[in-house]
């Protein structure tokens, strides 16, 4: 042993001496971390729009924070009444409209708002559609209509938000009772068992507690990152555990504990980096949810690694002695058939999953996938995608976006308006420069003083004053000194000058003009609050397209170019539903390309480490990725829309832990290929690397399955299913492919050795033996370097080079 080894050896030995001497200190400051997550928790605030995390030069982006800055835009919910006579709808309108916080309904006795036999009410309410007082009111509408059937579909609250967090707290039950019945399976004594999930509680609960150091996280990490914690890093527990049980056959508890660490934390250090690196991968997409999810994923291993490192050594000597009561039978089999099955098809296999490999990743580029919820439908759906599918049958679907441009020029406005209005896909426009006031006019439209008295019913001497009143508040002199007959003011602008003078007491109106005006301010104070900002104007546009398709997108850049011709030196922005997905399908063209090079690329390092070999890290890559591109091939095949998210985050999860399972079938060969001869170690690795697979996998599988049918978000279904089939094709591809590949190709890896020569050769010799040359290995000890010797025994050694000759004992001859 050199001297940089022994340092090391020194140093873990006496960093785990003191993590076990210190163990209720640490028992002590986990508590306290417990105690403050338990409240830290609270702190966290979740993000439910997968817009916010679009890259900041989105077009979406840009004009979501202009619109957030500039307008407002009053809560809104749609109101479904199922079974009710358009008589009884109608009063039910007029009931709603006179509850406190409704600024208005919509309903008529068209096919728009009544239709089989149900009626759909689109109602406004008084608030920004981020104020509290939104949901006090939609409460009130719900409960004054409790006695019909009623649905209702509202972006107000949580209650998506709500209805996955109580699902996924399901769903950990269920996974929880799976962990725990797997853990009996493979485990030798039944007190590892709480130690391992005390373990991993721990590391849970840390990891909730200290995710409001983000600030603010996605409503898909804040749901899946706990199940997923799980499944990527109880390997790291198991790793000690059994470290643990074979050291404790030797050495008291203490000891055993000691000496475990020292020898696990390298090796699950090497073992997480794997992990880690495909997590790295998506921090590096324009998508800014994948740097959301690689953040709590990472701090998620990160802990997991602190807990096994610092708490489950302690708890190993604390249930040390329950665990050497408590040992039973191994549950698992041995699998020799594996190994046999690979040697006996060495020749067969590796080709025909070349080809699969080429066929999944040229059916993986036709992969369906798409940007968004429209088009999927999820296992189980919560309340309010019931209330959404019950309306979308009886109703027709709505489809608008904002069109965001320069303020100041109503008739440029006007005429995009009347422009977009020629359009098949559109199917009518709405802005301050065509919404109809009274007796014509539009909100934005001039009048002079006559005009304006005849509408508001004036005298037009009273006009005229007001006329004057407002030059002089907007510094106007002009046409005070000119003519104030020729005067012309916007309406909107007009009519709210007047309602502020009849406000002060400077003018005086009638009762019946004083409601008039009431109203009218109303009216426009909320048109202009909606749709004229300080240097921005919104318009919204009504498309009879649905939210996605190459159609949809390909009219957003009409209308994108038809605003731009009018404002050739300013910036316009459109923004919807569909100009969100427009954004995603763009930023996902660039992320697939990144995040699978980066997670190759990373991946292929830590390997290349590893092994030593660049032959190696390429056969295993090649059994890894052949899986993620037959994975989401099934998609191709089965016509099933996948969420692009889901490509994103699983194909880097599967890449960064499923490659786990192949580095534990290819360094075990790698060790005992020298040993005996290749079936023989090919069994002995299968047999060893199966409990290990078998209970990270199943847990791991069965974590994304059950995620992928019992959550109702589109994107998290996606993920779940992708990753529960991704797992399940990994396992079945290492236990019975990647087999047969190390068996061809032993010769690629040698040969690309970093450290051993290609011409060593293993050669098994008793009786007197002629050694010529360099070797490494046992002649009744361990011999190595340059050797000529004749030996009586038994020869075991790896050949470098030179030769080893069997001589026979009494004769002379020798055997090569």
């Amino acid at each position: 042993m050199n001297e940089k080894s022994k340092s090391n050896d020194s140093f873990m030995m006496k960093l785990a001496t003191f993590i076990v001497d210190k163990r209720n200190l640490f028992f002590l400051i986990t508590l306290i971390l417990i105690i403050f997550s338990a409240f830290s928790r609270n702190w966290v605030e979740v993000e439910n729009e997968l817009s916010f995390y679009l890259p900041e030069n989105a077009e979406t982006k840009q004009g979501l924070d202009i619109m957030e800055d500039q307008f407002v835009t009053f809560g809104s919910a749609q109101v479904m009444i199922a079974n009710i006579s358009l008589e009884n709808a109608e009063t039910v309108a007029d009931e709603i409209a006179g509850l406190e916080g409704v600024q208005s309904v919509a309903f008529d006795d068209s096919e728009d708002h009544y239709n089989n036999v149900s009626a759909l009410y689109d109602i406004t309410f008084d608030y920004s559609e981020k104020d509290e007082q939104c949901l006090t009111a939609l409460n009130s509408v719900e409960k004054a209509l409790a006695d019909h059937d009623l649905y209702v579909s509202t972006d107000l609250g949580n209650a998506v938000s709500e209805s996955i967090d109580s699902e996924v707290k399901v769903i950990m039950v269920y996974v929880a009772i799976i962990v725990v019945i797997v853990l009996i399976l493979t485990s030798q004594t039944y007190a590892e068992v709480p130690v391992l999930i005390l373990t991993f509680v721990t590391a849970m609960i840390l990891n909730l507690g200290t995710n409001f150091i983000m600030g603010k996280i996605s409503f898909v990490s804040n749901s899946v990152t706990s199940i997923l914690q799980l499944a990527l890093s109880l390997d790291y527990a198991v790793i000690l555990c059994n470290r643990f049980k074979e050291e404790h056959q030797t050495l008291p508890i203490r000891e055993a504990a000691i000496v475990a660490l020292s020898k696990a934390i390298p090796e699950i250090g090497a073992s997480s980096l794997t992990t880690i690196g495909g997590m790295v991968a998506m921090m590096f997409m324009q998508f800014k949810i994948g740097a959301d999810m690689a953040i709590c994923l990472i701090k998620a291993i990160l802990l997991s690694l602190l807990s096994v490192f610092i708490v489950m050594p302690g708890l190993l000597v604390l249930f040390g002695p329950l665990m050497e009561k408590s040992g039973h039978r191994n549950f698992i089999p041995k699998i020799p058939f594996v190994g046999k099955f690979a040697y006996a098809t060495r020749l067969v296999i590796p080709p025909v999953f070349v080809l699969l490999v080429v066929l999944g990743f040229s059916f993986s580029k036709s992969c369906p996938y798409v940007y968004g919820y429209g088009e999927i439908d999820t296992p189980k759906l919560n309340d309010t995608q019931i209330a959404e599918n019950m309306i979308q049958d009886n109703f027709s679907a709505s489809n608008f976006v904002a069109l965001v441009v320069p303020a100041g020029d109503d008739q440029k406005e006007r005429q995009i308006l009347d422009e977009l209005e020629t359009y098949d896909q559109v199917d009518y426009t709405m802005g301050l420069s065509n919404i109809e006031a009274m007796d014509g006019y539009t909100l934005t439209d001039k009048l002079t003083p006559r005009q304006f008295s005849e509408l508001a019913d004036l005298d037009y001497e009273a006009a005229q004053l007001i006329y004057s009143a407002y030059a002089v508040k907007n510094e106007d002199y002009g046409h005070i000194v000119g003519s104030i007959s020729t005067y012309s003011v916007p309406l909107m602008d007009m009519f709210l000058f007047v309602c502020d003078q009849v406000d002060s007491g400077i003018v005086e109106l009638g009762s019946e003009q004083a409601d008039l005006l009431a109203d009218a301010k109303e009216q426009m104070t909320n048109a202009k609050l909606q749709l004229q900002g300080d240097t921005y104007d919104r318009m919204l546009i009504y498309l009879n397209l649905p939210e996605g398709g190459q159609e949809t997108y390909d009219f957003l850049d009409t209308i994108r170019e038809t605003a731009q011709s009018y404002y050739p030196n300013g910036n316009v922005y459109v923004v919807g539903n569909s100009t969100t997905e427009y954004d995603f399908q763009k930023s996902f063209s660039r992320d697939n390309i990144v995040v699978s090079v980066v997670s190759i690329l990373i991946v292929l390092s830590v390997l290349l480490f590893t092994f030593k070999s660049a032959g190696m890290p390429l056969l295993l890559l090649l059994v890894i990725q052949g899986s993620i591109w037959i994975n989401f091939s099934v998609p191709a095949f089965t016509g099933t829309p996948l969420f692009f998210m889901s490509y994103l985050v699983v194909s880097s999860i599967q890449m960064g832990a499923n490659i786990d399972y192949a580095i534990v079938i290819a360094s075990r060969y790698n060790e005992l290929k020298n040993q005996m001869d290749k079936k023989e170690a090919i069994i002995e690795t299968m047999n060893f690397a199966f409990p290990t697979i078998i209970t990270s996998g199943s847990i791991l599988a069965v974590a994304g399955i059950l995620i992928g049918q019992m959550t109702s978000d589109a994107a998290i279904v996606g993920i779940g299913q992708s990753l529960g089939r991704g797992t399940i094709l990994s396992i079945i591809l290492v236990m019975f492919v990647l087999p047969q590949i190390l068996l061809l190709g032993g010769t690629i890896v040698d040969k690309t050795s970093f450290t051993v020569p290609s011409s060593v050769k293993r050669k098994n010799a008793s009786g007197r033996v002629r050694i010529d040359g360099m070797v490494r290995g046992e002649i009744n000890g361990t011999v190595s370097g340059m050797v000529h010797a004749v030996v009586e025994g038994d020869v075991n050694v790896n050949l470098i080079s030179g030769n080893v000759t069997e001589e026979g004992e009494d004769t002379g001859e020798t055997q090569k």
